[in-house]
């Protein structure tokens, strides 16, 4: 069970997902027409040599006829790659079931989203930690992001937000804004452009 929930974990914040789209409702609501399997995982490459990893969900909240979400590999403990080839070790989901399925008594049970949320709380109290809400995944992935210095816009498409929304997240986090408020035109330019309505 812990395999397949860091799995998701990492998932879910290195490709900016909503937890809703990695895990089923319920125990036997598993559909592979809707949910992620196996099979929707590829590797890609760039004409530099950059390689990703592409799951294609076939339906999501933003997209009821499929997309696609990714990742990279990551440097230390919380590496996708990492823990998805542990996943795939120990727990062994079958091809055609849920990704994140885990090990459980003779057979597989697909990792439902209440399980994942609740494992996660039971993880962080361990560690003296408060709780963490399904959306605040893909929120700090945003901020993560972010905080690597890559574009508004960029971000914005990766976690594949309908709006601008996620900039309120903003005013929160000076870390973030503090290279833009500092005495490069250029840089300012570029927070006016998204933050500021067009002159009509």
């Amino acid at each position: 069970l812990h395999a397949a929930v860091f799995t998701c974990l990492t998932t879910a914040f290195y490709a900016t997902a909503r937890t809703g789209e990695l895990t089923t409702k319920m125990l036997r609501s598993f559909d592979p027409l809707s949910h992620i399997k196996l099979t929707d995982v590829r590797v890609d490459q760039d004409h530099q040599g950059n390689k990703i990893t592409n799951l294609h969900l076939p339906k999501s909240k933003s997209a009821p006829n499929s997309e696609d979400i990714n990742w990279a590999r990551q440097d230390g403990l919380s590496d996708p790659h990492a823990a998805l080839e542990n996943h795939m070790s120990v727990n062994a989901p079958p091809h055609d079931g849920p990704l994140f399925a885990y090990q459980h008594g003779k057979g597989h049970q697909p990792l439902t989203k209440s399980k994942f949320l609740s494992t996660l709380t039971s993880a962080l109290k361990a560690a003296g930690k408060p709780p963490l809400q399904g959306h605040g995944i893909r929120i700090g992935s945003t901020l993560e992001y972010l905080l690597r210095n890559i574009p508004f816009d960029v971000v914005k498409v990766k976690g594949r937000w309908g709006s601008d929304a996620f900039l309120v997240y903003l005013r929160h986090h000076a870390q973030i804004l503090a290279p833009y408020m500092q005495a490069q035109p250029s840089l300012h330019e570029s927070f006016l452009h998204l933050t500021l309505p067009p002159v009509r």
